[in-house]
């Protein structure tokens, strides 16, 4: 069964035509929601059905506000407190490091693509070990707040829950052991930030968002919350006219920081969107949106917050594999567009760039239309003796100034490192067979 948009409506629907399903829901409610959707919830989550009668009305309270009215009140009016500002984005960050630091291992010759594989298989274990020596405890990973624009601004320390369920969508597709530990703190971190009913912000003097709430959302797919579709009317609900969903959640008494540029329709962030909710009625004008950007071939500049096409192609392949049958006709557009922007080397820009057409190509079924072999040792050679990958540009701001802000750019070698990891991955399945 095609699992439905809203499925606290579904479970409902049924219930009022379905007796003996209505008595198991009301019985054992959790193991009768699991058998119907093909979903096994996560534990230590009660749910409990109430039924209405003539006699009996039930006033539903949500959970309270994980924030005090104090916080919330700080975070109205602290985004012009340079303060208040400093508190949100944690710790100073170092320089960043040259990124040309001595190569993980040196590849001679030209290697068979077996020795390739085991190579990258290294590479991988390599990497996993660094990401398990900066991602915190609680499972939050770590991204830097920069100015693209003045190196010379401090540079800041972040942990939202964006960066870490961004990172975590690539580093799923590993199997290592150390991969799916580093996945699991992750997820336990996205629950212990998620607000009613399933949204998640960036900074605490922002609105909730959709980018953040869809990327949050298919890592903890299995939260009741998640489920039941608890957060996908307020999702349903933040169109235009056009049927693209906005960026971000305006809810009453919200910070107002957000003014300039609250009607804002991304195309990363809706296929972010339709890669949460599916392929259905509701997400059709999204993806008739996105598919006209695309073939038209118009990407280039169209986001706000990533920086190149490449990050559009990257979102829209993962929609595409999982929202099926959505926007399969993009397949061959999406392809020719991704090889059309090889470099000399047959990369595709920098080491971050390049992670992400590898795993969008092999998404819509044609890396092996690239040169799997160099980019392999591209990506190997690129790593540094540490295990991590450069440090580079993977989202932000490029429109925003604030004076002497600048523009607003965020990265780390972590994020770098784990779609380096995603990208090795598929190559090395492709130079093992």
């Amino acid at each position: 069964m095609k699992k439905p948009l809203n499925a606290t409506k579904f479970l409902v629907a049924k219930a009022g035509s379905d007796g003996p399903f209505r008595q198991r829901l009301l019985a054992k409610p959790k193991e009768t929601i699991e058998t119907e959707l093909g979903v096994t919830m996560a534990d230590g989550h009660q749910i409990r059905v109430h039924e209405v009668t003539d006699t009996v009305t039930h006033v539903v309270l949500p959970p309270p506000s994980r924030l005090s009215e104090e916080e919330r009140e700080a975070a109205r009016t602290g985004v012009a407190s340079l303060e208040y500002l400093r508190k949100t984005m944690y710790d100073p960050a170092p320089d960043i490091r040259p990124p040309a630091g001595k190569p993980a291992m040196a590849l001679g010759g030209s290697p068979a693509p077996g020795a390739l594989a085991t190579a990258g298989r290294e590479s991988v274990r390599r990497g996993l070990a660094f990401l398990d020596s900066v991602v915190d405890e609680s499972g939050a990973w770590h991204c830097i707040r920069f100015s693209t624009a003045d190196p010379d601004i401090p540079r800041h320390f972040e942990r939202p829950a964006f960066v870490s369920a961004f990172c975590v969508l690539a580093l799923e597709r590993c199997g290592e052991a150390r991969a799916r530990a580093i996945c699991s703190r992750t997820r336990q971190y996205l629950v212990d930030t998620i607000e009613y009913p399933g949204l998640w912000r960036y900074y605490r003097h922002l609105p909730r968002d959709l980018d953040s709430s869809s990327l949050c959302s298919l890592v903890i797919a299995n939260h009741p919350w998640i489920v039941l579709g608890r957060n996908v009317p307020r999702m349903l609900a933040n169109r235009d006219e056009q049927g693209r969903f906005l960026t971000w959640l305006l809810d009453e008494g919200e910070p107002d920081v957000v003014s300039r540029f609250r009607i804002e329709a991304d195309p990363v962030v809706n296929a972010n969107v339709i890669a949460y909710l599916g392929d259905h009625p509701e997400t059709r004008d999204a993806q008739a949106w996105l598919t006209d950007l695309i073939t038209d071939d118009r990407v280039e500049g169209s986001s706000k917050w990533y920086p190149d096409a490449v990050a559009t192609y990257y979102a829209t392949a993962r929609a595409m594999v999982r929202a099926r049958p959505a926007l399969e006709g993009l397949r061959p557009v999406i392809a020719d567009a991704i090889l059309g922007l090889r470099d000399g080397g047959e990369g595709f820009g920098n080491i971050l760039s390049t992670a992400q057409a590898v795993s969008a190509l092999d998404d819509i079924g044609c890396l092996e239309s690239a040169n799997v072999k160099r980019l392999a040792e591209t990506l190997i050679g690129s790593q540094h003796e540490d295990g991590s990958w450069p440090e580079l540009l993977a989202f932000g701001d490029q429109t925003l100034r604030w004076g002497t802000v600048g523009q607003i750019g965020h990265g780390s070698e972590g994020m770098t490192t784990a779609f380096c990891i995603e990208a090795l991955e598929r190559l090395v399945e492709i130079l093992a067979a």
